[in-house]
């Protein structure tokens, strides 16, 4: 059902917590894991610098990821999207496209609708404009006593 997965990461606790949901459904699917980071840079005098400082740490961090979905035996590929002032989400979606994928899977800091209006999501941006079923992670609750 699952040829391909979008995994649509930034490297955040979030993102990570998404993994093994995506290792799941690709080892119940057979299928190939796609690794998307959305690399905004800045526009104008800054020159194409990335958005965020710790880029480079990222990569590396993104590298290791893939090493060892490997070593799991996954077939997985790594793709950085870089773009100007277009968005994390249509970045994914352009990727997601490209390599035909059946779901993107992406992670949520889960705070509720009030704290997403006012911040905005690329996870509620991809529901809007992604071309295949979106699965949202959110951090498990644990229920107070």
């Amino acid at each position: 059902m699952f040829e391909t997965i979008v995994w649509a990461t930034d490297g955040s606790k979030q993102a990570k917590q998404a993994l093994p949901l995506v290792i799941d459904l690709a080892r119940t699917h057979d299928s190939k894991i796609v690794v998307v980071h959305a690399n905004e840079v800045l526009p104008g005098r800054f020159g194409g610098a990335p958005l965020l400082a710790d880029e480079a740490e990222l990569r590396e961090t993104f590298d290791h990821q893939v090493d060892e979905l490997r070593q799991a035996g996954y077939d997985v590929e790594l793709r950085i999207e870089t773009g100007v002032g277009r968005g994390p989400a249509t970045l994914i979606v352009e990727a997601a496209t490209e390599v035909g994928a059946d779901v993107i899977v992406v992670g949520t800091h889960g705070r509720g609708a009030a704290a997403t209006m006012l911040l905005g999501s690329v996870a509620k941006a991809l529901l809007h404009i992604a071309p295949c079923p979106v699965l949202v992670s959110t951090p498990a609750r644990v229920p107070v006593a």
